[in-house]
Parts: structure tokens; sequence; C-alpha cells
């Protein structure tokens, strides 16, 4: 069954509806009672089902979504993916009691991850990162890495550049690669407006991390942290062009 909080209307900006999604109802209540008191929400739907929730998207928009991950039938990774499909999808901010599913929650384009118990702080850092619109471009894009069952998250300026690996992608950056479930071209496409360019079939270079470009019998390749990488025939006069326009040098 559905419900559903009003907090007090405001003459100021608009203020966010949001769903929050849960099948354990101790946590519904508790995370409906800490949006209840965020000044910035107008509105705080509950579900106790993804099934439900769909329902309810289908003909109630909403202006984000706080969804947990393990629920019974489906899943909120799934609900997730199928609202991935929606015209305009409300920002999805993930609420669990766990970690491994961080790599997944993110390739869903999830604007957050909330670990249980929720702080309150915490939880308004998420609305926060709603409102600021959950761009990967408009922010310092983080991607999360597992090692050793422990789940780190990689900041998009810290890489120096990107190699494919089948369907995986390993992220380097001066300390160390990351191995990433997703493959190079869905980074191109989520990095492409950052920075980053396809310089080869199999690698993606941030190009403020460029140190040299070098050209020897015909082919190009370019030195980043002292690592030497292969350009393509048909990636060099992009890679060039895009550097003297991002560093304003003669061609």
């Amino acid at each position: 069954m559905t419900t559903a909080a009003t907090t007090p209307t405001s003459t100021g900006p608009a203020l966010l509806r949001v769903l929050v999604v849960d099948d354990e109802r101790p946590a519904l209540e508790e995370l409906a009672f800490l949006l209840g008191r965020d000044e910035r929400v107008g509105e705080v739907l509950t579900c106790a089902s993804a099934t439900e929730a769909l329902r309810v998207l289908q003909d109630d928009p909403v202006d984000a979504l706080l969804l947990d991950v393990q629920m019974p039938g489906l899943s909120g990774l799934e609900l997730a993916s199928v609202l991935s499909r929606f015209k305009s999808p409300p920002p999805v901010v993930f609420v669990t009691a766990h970690t491994e599913h961080a790599v997944e929650a993110f390739d869903l384009q999830a604007v957050d991850y909330l670990l249980k118990p929720v702080r309150e702080e915490r939880l308004r850092e998420a609305v926060r990162r709603v409102l600021g619109g959950g761009s990967p471009t408009t922010a310092d894009d983080k991607i999360a890495v597992e090692l050793g069952g422990v789940t780190r998250f990689v900041s998009r300026s810290d890489v120096l550049y990107v190699e494919a690996q089948g369907d995986y992608a390993r992220l380097h950056t001066r300390d160390a690669g990351h191995l990433v479930r997703m493959p190079l071209s869905a980074l191109e496409e989520r990095w492409r407006d950052a920075g980053f360019l396809r310089i080869h079939r199999s690698l993606l270079v941030a190009l403020d991390h460029v140190d040299e470009v070098r050209s020897e019998d015909g082919r190009c390749s370019v030195l980043v942290a002292g690592t030497e990488l292969q350009v393509s025939r048909r990636s060099t006069h992009t890679l060039r062009e895009q550097l003297r326009r991002s560093r304003q040098v003669e061609p």
C-alpha cells in the first residue's frame, strides 16, 4: 500500500516529491521521517515493494526515488533497470545494507549509494546530489571498483587512461589499475564531455594527462605519466585538434 507524508509548503523553490521503496517497514518509516525533516522535500511517498512502486511511477511521477536493493520479487536493481527505459527516469538513490551491489548501482547511473543505517546528514547529502542533477559530467564522476571484497570509488579526475579488456575496462591511475565491469564504449560516452578521447580501439585517454605527442615513421603515440600509448591513424587528427583547442597551442 502506498502512503504519503507531506511537509509544509514553501514560497521558495519547488519542493521535491520523493518515493521511498523498502520491504522492511522500520527502514521505510525511518527514511520517510528523515526526509520529512529536510526543508527541500515537500512530499514523501512510500511503497513496500518494487512492483508496487512501478505501478505508482507509471501514473504518478516523482522527483527522486530512494530504493532498497534486495527485495522479494522484483529487486531494486531490476526496478532501476526498468526505469532507465522511461523517457524521463527519476534520479535513483540506492539504500542498502550491502556494499557488494555498488558497481551495479553506478552502472545504472545511480545518483548516490547509501548504506544502512542511514545517517541524517548523509541522507541530506544525497538530496543535494539529486538537486544537482546527478549528471556524471557536472561533477567529478566516481566509479565503483571492487578489490578483495571491498568497494572503492575511483574519481574520474584520477584516471589517466582506460584500457579495454573484453567486456570490462581497466582504469589506470598513478597508483594502480582497477578493473570495472563496464565496456570501454560506455565510459567513452559517459566521459566524452569531461575531456576523454578514444585514441585507439582499446584505449581511452584523459587529454589533461597527455604529457607528449610523438610521431615516428608515420605513427603517432602519446606519453601519459611515463607510459607510451599508441594512437590509431584515424584518431591522430582528432587528438591533435582537441589538444590544440584545449591548450591553445599552435598546430
